[in-house]
């Protein structure tokens, strides 16, 4: 109360300086009192609000979420509940979070944050690919067989513009689709129903993967840009009668905009949060398929990978420093992380074709 006596003190003295003439019971009106504490009060909570909803969620046990839920819903485990399952917690945790889904929010905070949108699309870019993998792949038993018809719906609903807010907002499409995810899953589990399986094979593990190694190749070329640098075009190597659409240079110049190398950042980061999380569940339901390949260091070697790239960022800003200079380059340390998860999946791929 004192504190707000003084400011009010003060803008007393300020409105008389600015406005002699003026009564000095217009000064002391309820409006001049009100007006300037209620922007304070407002900006104040805007700036809690931005702190409270700018922090990502804690890592998520994919096995435990898994128990948790069959234990709920009184159901089995089988073969593909517990990657269903993560499916559904990390979409679940998308939308659930601290201050809740952000990215299509048309008023502040949310308006002036950019961070943890950016983190959402990085999430969704796994959601997404995943629940592809489940339409075209893993829920079916070869290329001609019919897809399953709850999958079909979850692979639309997810892949609708994220920053959609009305007619439909992106939220409720979402939930549309976690929803049909639990009803795959709960007829996945039931041993009376056939028709919804969940191929846990080679063949299907590495066109999951193929789409992984695009995701993270891109994320890597475009955190590595932060700094700019001249590449030597290779869009065209390995086919001497390969061609393009239009001619492009021998040297590329590539920069990512200062004003995007945070959104870049951050974007990678809730990638590979979603990604380690659904790869620790895959290790378990396709561990038999990486027990006769002796693949599952190289799993677990992804997930480290991406795991280390959810350290505490200690600076209140994402760094740019250039090369070996004074300053880190935040971007250039997240690029080293997620190449050498990519390589890893490389390698994961290769041994997944060897008979």
């Amino acid at each position: 109360m004192k504190l707000l006596d003084l400011f009010f003190d003060a803008y007393d003295k300020i409105h008389q300086s600015l406005h002699p003439s003026s009564p000095n019971k217009t000064s002391n009106s309820l409006l001049s009192r009100i007006l300037p504490a209620g922007i304070i009060a407002f900006l104040i909570l805007q700036v809690v609000l931005i702190i409270l909803w700018g922090s990502e969620p804690d890592r998520i046990d994919p096995i435990q979420a898994a128990s948790q839920l069959a234990a709920e819903r009184n159901e089995q485990l089988t073969t593909g509940y517990i990657t269903t399952a993560a499916l559904i917690t990390v979409s679940e945790t998308l939308l659930n979070k601290r201050g809740g889904y952000l990215s299509n929010d048309v008023l502040p905070p949310s308006l002036f944050m950019d961070n943890i949108p950016n983190w959402e699309f990085g999430v969704l870019t796994q959601v997404r690919d995943l629940s592809l993998a489940l339409r075209n792949d893993i829920s079916r038993s070869q290329s001609q067989s019919i897809e399953d018809k709850d999958i079909i719906a979850v692979e639309n609903q997810f892949r609708i513009d994220s920053n959609s807010w009305m007619l439909p907002p992106a939220e409720s499409e979402y939930r549309k689709a976690i929803s049909g995810l639990t009803a795959y899953l709960a007829r996945l589990s039931d041993n009376d129903t056939q028709d919804a399986q969940f191929y846990a094979r080679a063949d299907n593990l590495n066109d999951w993967l193929s789409l992984i190694t695009k995701r993270l190749g891109s994320l890597s070329q475009r955190l590595s840009a932060s700094v700019g640098q001249a590449r030597i075009n290779t869009d065209l190597a390995g086919d001497a009668e390969a061609n393009q659409s239009t001619p492009t240079s021998k040297i590329i110049e590539v920069q990512t905009p200062w004003f995007e190398i945070d959104d870049v950042f951050y974007e990678a980061r809730g990638s590979a949060w979603a990604l380690s999380i659904l790869l620790r569940a895959v290790e378990t339901d396709f561990q038999d398929i990486l027990q006769k390949k002796n693949a599952q260091v190289s799993v677990q070697q992804i997930i480290r990978e991406l795991e280390a790239t959810q350290d505490t960022v200690w600076s209140p800003v994402i760094l740019n420093g250039g090369g070996f200079g004074v300053f880190a380059n935040h971007s250039l340390v997240m690029a080293n992380y997620i190449s050498r998860a990519n390589a890893a999946v490389i390698d994961l791929q290769q041994l997944l074709k060897q008979g």
